[in-house]
């Protein structure tokens, strides 16, 4: 597992700031009900991935501000090659969005006295 540069990470997080501080420039609250009556179906939901689980964190106000600014009305989101196992097609001229991954593993160190020690990283 490689590392990406602590650059690319930072600018990253100055991407979703930019973002969002350029929607609560126009007038636009993301965390505050970003739906309309006319996109619920039933319920109001998370943004889902494509296997029904819903994205959390960060994720989640990107997300929805991805699909108010594209008139999305389904909450179900896909990475393309998972569009492609699928035998769904992405259309010529669309464009993906940013999503933030993360996840942990454990790391095993020994210490000073031999002892070894699990982190959760």
């Amino acid at each position: 597992m490689s590392r990406q540069p602590i650059h690319q990470r930072s600018d990253l997080y100055s991407r979703i700031t930019d973002k969002i501080i350029a929607e609560l420039e126009q007038g636009v609250r993301p965390w505050i009900q970003p739906w309309t009556t006319t996109n619920a179906a039933d319920r109001i939901t998370r943004p889902l991935r494509h296997n029904g689980e819903p994205y959390s964190g960060i994720n989640v106000l990107l997300l929805w501000s991805e699909a108010i600014a594209r008139g999305f009305a389904s909450p179900t989101w896909m990475t393309f090659r998972q569009a492609l196992e699928f035998g769904a097609a992405v259309r010529k001229g669309e464009t993906g969005t940013t999503v933030v991954f993360a996840s942990s593993f454990i790391r095993t160190e020994t210490n000073d006295t031999g002892q070894e020690i699990e982190h959760d990283i």
